[in-house]
């Protein structure tokens, strides 16, 4: 007697795989650009605390001018004369999940953060959708 399995129940199997795999693989797509974009939020908090942390040594926030790198150096020693060696973010400036600098406005202390989304560009919808501070903060 053969120990071995027939063509019918080799292909019965790759079936089942098949199937199982139609129904797993859209469930899994799309998830990598949820996840990107729940790590933005949480980038950027990290990002406010640091601004806070720069208010309360300096008594204001960086300009819109001076932006985020104001958070690892120095952007005025004579204006900025409570800043920390290490600066306020580890010595390196944060880059979104898609490798794109986060764009920092103050205007007149209302501070926003805002990521360009995977396409890096202004607008756009769905994973190319800029996302906002304040978005993140609503939800």
């Amino acid at each position: 007697m053969r120990k071995a399995f027939s063509l019918i129940e080799i292909m019965i199997v790759i079936i089942i795989i098949g199937l199982l795999a139609g129904l797993v693989l859209p469930n899994l797509l799309g998830q990598g650009e949820q996840a990107k974009r729940k790590i933005v939020c949480i980038q950027m908090k990290s990002i406010k605390d640091a601004l806070k942390s720069f208010k309360m040594q300096n008594g204001t926030y960086p300009t819109t001018e001076e932006g985020i790198a104001a958070l690892v150096t120095n952007p005025d020693p004579e204006k900025y004369k409570s800043f920390p060696d290490g600066g306020f973010l580890d010595g390196k400036k944060p880059l979104d999940p898609w490798s794109n600098p986060y764009i920092y406005t103050n205007d007149d202390g209302k501070i926003e953060i805002i990521s360009l989304g995977a396409d890096g560009k202004e607008g756009g919808s769905k994973e190319n959708a800029d996302i906002s501070m304040s978005q993140c903060e609503a939800h």
